[in-house]
């Protein structure tokens, strides 16, 4: 679960301020994936600027020490993993009550603002947010159950894009069953199974399993004509890898139930090998390692999907994903919040809501509880400008 999020409600309109002081807003954006078909837009390799790491209180250290190392069972030898051992007692799970937001991207940004690739005007052109929204937003001509909100504000040219939490996430999120919590846990029980503290170290399952460590890179790439700045969680590195350079030295650890038949296969490769491709696709992670496992919850086998041959599974399905809509819509997207979010000031937020099967709509707000970006950085930012020529 990658940082991020701000929780308010859908519904909620600026009514305390008259309308003739906020912009109006825009119309709306399709999502129907046939309107995003074409070629491959212009993608720029994503290059890592830079890595943060939260420990297990959640507290910020501009550092990789929490960065795991892939090491995976010996060749030939079975995967003997028990994906329940440890639930619930050696569980502590992130308070997801805490709603983050950017915040710990933007307090790497402030530490690092000096010494960005691309000049200092480069960060004045760019859109800054989580990889998870921006994955969000690849699969939403394919989505047919999540909504999403993202809220947007423009701060010195910069657009920042940050989630706000839905009211049917939300509830979903307060009760969510308890199978599903547990399957939650499987998922970050296999990366301790797979992951070592150290370069050559061993896996250690004895520990506990806390979802407040994370590891997260920062990485700089640019889609169709639009810069971006963003972070996402990296589950690991492979000290093994053909390339020794982050991105590309990094794996994605996935779980999922174990396949029996050609059409669960079939639905696999429609909708949970989209969202891993997005994921991956995104940051430049190569392969995704996943671990599927039986209904006793033990991991049964291994299978490596690389990133750039997961398409392959669906080239022939007409009902299938393709990334070519999945990146257009995205550019459009961003395209629909540059031109709609005009007007500079860090106190206006912009709400861009989607439901399946409708458009994206905009939504104007000012003030609390809309504003996502925090006074101690849009004061920091502030005073770093350069004074005016006399």
């Amino acid at each position: 679960m990658e940082p991020g999020g701000t929780k308010r409600g859908a519904g909620e309109v600026a009514a305390a301020e008259p309308r003739s002081k906020l912009p109006r807003p825009a119309p709306s954006l399709p999502t129907a994936a046939a309107l995003y078909a074409g070629p491959f837009p212009f993608y720029r390799r994503p290059s890592q600027l830079g890595c943060f790491s939260l420990d297990a209180q959640r507290r910020y250290h501009g550092d990789a020490r929490a960065l795991r190392y892939y090491r995976p069972p010996a060749n030939g030898q079975r995967p003997d993993f028990d994906l329940r051992d440890g639930y619930p007692e050696r569980y502590r799970p992130r308070d997801e009550e805490v709603r983050e937001g950017l915040d710990h991207l933007l307090r790497w940004l402030l530490e690092h603002r000096g010494g960005l690739e691309g000049g200092p005007g480069w960060l004045a052109g760019a859109v800054v947010t989580w990889r998870g929204h921006l994955t969000k937003l690849l699969t939403t001509p394919y989505e047919r159950q999540e909504g999403w909100q993202l809220a947007a504000s423009r701060f010195q040219g910069t657009l920042y894009l940050s989630e706000v939490e839905t009211p049917a996430a939300r509830a979903q999120r307060l009760s969510r069953p308890p199978l599903l919590r547990e399957l939650m846990y499987m998922g970050y029980k296999f990366e301790q199974y797979m992951c070592a503290d150290k370069p050559g170290g061993s896996p250690d399952p004895s520990g506990e399993v806390n979802t407040n460590v994370a590891f997260c890179s920062v990485l700089r790439s640019r889609l169709g004509s639009h810069p971006l700045l963003f972070s996402g969680e990296v589950d690991c590195t492979d000290p093994q890898a053909p390339s020794p350079e982050p991105p590309a030295c990094y794996v994605e650890l996935k779980t999922s139930k174990e396949m029996h038949s050609p059409g669960q296969w079939r639905s696999f490769y429609r909708h949970k090998l989209l969202k891993w491709w997005a994921q991956s696709f995104l940051l430049g992670v190569p392969n995704v390692v996943a671990g599927f496992r039986s209904p006793e919850g033990s991991v049964c086998s291994l299978k490596t999907f690389p990133t750039m041959q997961m398409f392959e599974h669906v080239r022939n399905d007409r009902d299938g994903w393709n990334p070519s809509v999945c990146m257009n819509f995205c550019a459009a997207f961003l395209s629909f919040a540059q031109n709609t979010v005009v007007q500079d000031d860090p106190r206006l937020v912009h709400l861009f809501s989607w439901e399946p099967g409708g458009p994206v709509t905009v939504s104007v707000h000012r003030d609390a509880p809309h504003v996502f970006l925090p006074t101690w950085y849009v004061e920091a930012m502030t005073q770093e400008l350069p004074s005016p020529p006399p």
